[in-house]
């Protein structure tokens, strides 16, 4: 029997037995096996922030989620009293998926390490709890013995809708039953509903110095509702049997949308740190009812035969066989090996650490309006963004980034976006909401914003929504920020390749976001050639992309730097890099006409006409040196991001820039470690073990000449 044969029986036997179910049970979650979200934080850092949500006293530090403050510093002792904090996934799941008395809860599985680090002196308290809450926010005045979970007015209230698991550290003699170190499940208050002591086990949440890192498991089943508990030191396997096991329904206590994390709290004079360093959670995506469900509740209710239900699925299971029996053989068995491949290689990527949100393909058809052409943002060589509306309660707005697919290139294109930038997490950078991969279709989305793109506001905008000094500033100090970020403080070496004020988009209080990673790379072990990375030609736009590109084929920091200076030029003086300007009856570009004024110490000239002089004087002098600066023909010569930054922001003082602006000396591309020595034009270059040194012969014109 063929593959195709067979599948056809199988799906009739499945929709045969499926028809013999009571009306009740038949629901499209139940019987399609449920999607799994995951997600894996192995350690933590301050580029999470933004994939977390924070309240209280909460923050990330040392690689660790930080409940309540940190610091181990006497001085700072009396910042850990009294205080409590909370730090949750910044997006509620789905527990349950409907109202009806047989709803389908969701199984989830969390594993996380703990540790409850406490000076020899200290006396340990309060505790820290895994949270499910309906909300992220903390209730006030919830420090000491109310963990960072309820207070004196709201504990025990039905409306909480919160569930907790508590490692609690100090026994409260009015609410506790058990002394020393416990667990126990909380259900909408501090006192458990189940406790068990930690002494059997052997185990002491927060020991005297050098403390100790619990590996702790939290399984729920959603068909027979067993919440268990397990818990080990750090670095030993899953136990065979749960500390605490308990039945427990959780569609009676939780909203039906509900918030995963953690809480914590300290009294006074009982402090400790109460710190996560791993969190691994995967839960169940149960969806909402399909309309399936309701055209078969009236087809039941009908009282039509289960015998006439079993033929009419049946057949629908053939026919659905045939046409993709026959939709296979037109398209060819390799195109369909290709498709399942293509399939498998985009269903890897839900699993990678960091990946936010996959959404479904008639979400964001929805949210865009069926990408209509009112609903476009913009347009480039990958394809079009769509601006969307998110049809939840939170209406979030959104930008969708829909791949084009007449080339090769779309799957290289989205998934080179797509590893860069999932686990990028700074302010100053656009924030990848989530993802699509379906039937062929790739879209990205990230958060909208409102204010459009720099470039819209230097060329767009009217005389009285030009830009301002000071936003102008604020802009550039925000892209100098995002460019040190990916070249020195993300894990990697991000290097972005397309600065230009097209690619910086302003949020609602015109805070910059550089956005458009389409051609950007990581770097790892040097490799920075785009011949290496499988790319042809030197892509990017003409007047950003620095000159030695062009010959090396290789992209590097020094690269972005050139792209930065070309955007601050262009921000300044509210020029393109590109603009052909007149003068003395020469044409100069933009950064030769700046140089050529900077020469003529007449440097202020070159800020933008409709500023009218409404600039600070000093602040202008220091960018359109560091522009130039930035500009430098030669990389090496070009100041780093680090410096960069601190010359934005005026804690260093402008870049020394020459009067003349310096020739551009031709890289070698040998690198056969012979020493050679020629004369070309102005530069006299020495190459020496496959080196490239320069020496740069200045270009001595006269002041009335362009450069």
């Amino acid at each position: 029997m063929g593959i195709q044969n067979q599948t056809c029986w199988i799906s009739l036997i499945i929709f045969s037995n499926l028809a013999f179910l009571s009306a009740s049970s038949f629901s499209s979650s139940s019987v399609v096996a449920a999607e799994q979200f995951h997600f894996n934080f192995l350690s933590f850092h301050k580029e999470n922030t933004s994939f977390l949500k924070f309240e209280g006293s909460s923050s990330i530090n040392n690689g660790a989620l930080q409940l309540t403050p940190e610091s181990l510093n006497e001085a700072f002792h009396q910042t850990h009293i009294n205080k409590s904090g909370r730090i949750f996934y910044p997006e509620p799941f789905r527990i349950w998926s409907s109202s009806s008395s047989d709803a389908i809860l969701a199984s989830f599985n969390t594993s996380f390490v703990i540790n409850i680090y406490r000076k020899f002196e200290w006396i340990a308290g309060h505790g820290l709890s895994f949270l499910i809450a309906p909300n992220s926010s903390i209730p006030a005045e919830s420090y000491g013995q109310w963990l960072g979970l309820t207070n004196a007015s709201t504990d025990s209230n039905p409306e909480n809708h919160i569930v907790a698991i508590e490692f609690d550290t100090l026994k409260q003699d009015d609410i506790d039953v058990l002394d020393g170190d416990h667990i126990g499940l909380n259900i909408n208050t501090i006192k458990s509903e189940k406790a068990v002591s930690l002494d059997e086990y052997n185990l002491t949440l927060s020991p005297p110095p050098p403390g100790a890192n619990y590996s702790v498991w939290v399984d729920y089943n959603g068909t027979t509702k067993v919440m268990q508990i397990y818990m080990a030191k750090e670095g030993n396997s899953k136990p065979q049997e749960p500390i605490l096991s308990h039945i427990i329904d959780l569609k009676k206590y939780l909203k039906q949308e509900s918030y995963f994390g953690f809480a914590a709290s300290t009294g006074d004079p009982q402090i400790e740190l109460n710190c996560v360093l791993k969190w691994d959670f995967q839960i169940e995506n149960i969806p909402e009812e399909r309309d399936e469900k309701s055209w078969w509740k009236i087809v039941v209710g009908a009282g039509v035969p289960a015998g006439t239900i079993t033929m009419i699925t049946a057949i629908y299971g053939c026919v659905h066989c045939m046409r993709k029996r026959r939709s296979s053989s037109s398209s060819g068995s390799r195109t369909g090996s290709a498709e399942a491949e293509e399939q498998a290689e985009f269903g890897k990527l839900k699993w990678l650490p960091g990946m936010p949100r996959e959404f479904k393909y008639k979400e964001l058809k929805k949210a865009a309006n069926n990408f209509q052409e009112s609903m476009k943002l913009g347009e480039g060589g990958f394809g079009i963004v769509y601006k969307g509306v998110l049809h939840e309660k939170s209406r979030e707005e959104i930008a969708v980034k829909k791949f084009s697919r007449d080339n090769i290139k779309g799957k290289d294109d989205f998934l080179a976006e797509l590893t860069i930038i999932h686990r990028l997490r700074h302010k100053n950078l656009v924030r990848l909401v989530g993802w699509c991969y379906e039937k062929g279709k790739l879209l990205l989305v990230y958060d909208f914003m409102p204010n459009g793109s720099l470039e819209k506001h230097l060329y767009e905008a009217s005389e009285q929504e030009t830009l301002n000094w000071s936003r102008r500033r604020k802009i550039l100090e925000g892209i100098a920020s995002a460019l040190h970020y990916l070249h020195n403080e993300y894990d990697q070496k991000v290097i972005h390749r397309d600065l230009k004020a097209s690619n910086i988009l302003l949020d609602k209080d015109f805070n910059a976001r550089l956005g458009d990673f389409g051609l950007a790379r990581a770097l790892e072990n040097e490799r920075n050639s785009y011949a290496e990375l499988g790319l042809g030609g030197v892509p990017g736009t003409m007047g950003y992309v620095a000159p030695e590109c062009f010959h090396t084929g290789r992209a590097t920091p020094e690269s972005d730097v050139f792209g930065f200076g070309a955007v601050v030029l262009e921000v300044v003086c509210g020029k393109g890099p590109g603009t052909k300007i007149h003068h003395n009856q020469h044409l100069y570009s933009l950064v030769d006409w700046v140089w050529m004024l900077h020469r003529e110490g007449r440097i202020q000239e070159a800020v933008d006409e409709r500023l009218k002089n409404d600039f600070v004087e000093s602040e202008l002098n220091r960018l359109l040196l560091l522009g130039l600066a930035c500009s430098h023909p030669i990389d090496s010569a070009r100041p780093k991001t680090q410096a960069i930054l601190q010359i934005v922001s005026g804690a260093l003082p402008p870049p020394h820039v020459p009067p003349f602006k310096p020739v551009f000396t031709w890289p070698s591309m040998s690198n056969t470690g012979n020493t050679d020595t020629s004369l070309s034009g102005s530069t006299l270059s020495s190459q020496s073990s496959g080196r490239t040194k320069s020496l740069t012969i200045l270009q001595r014109t006269s002041s009335n000449l362009p450069v």
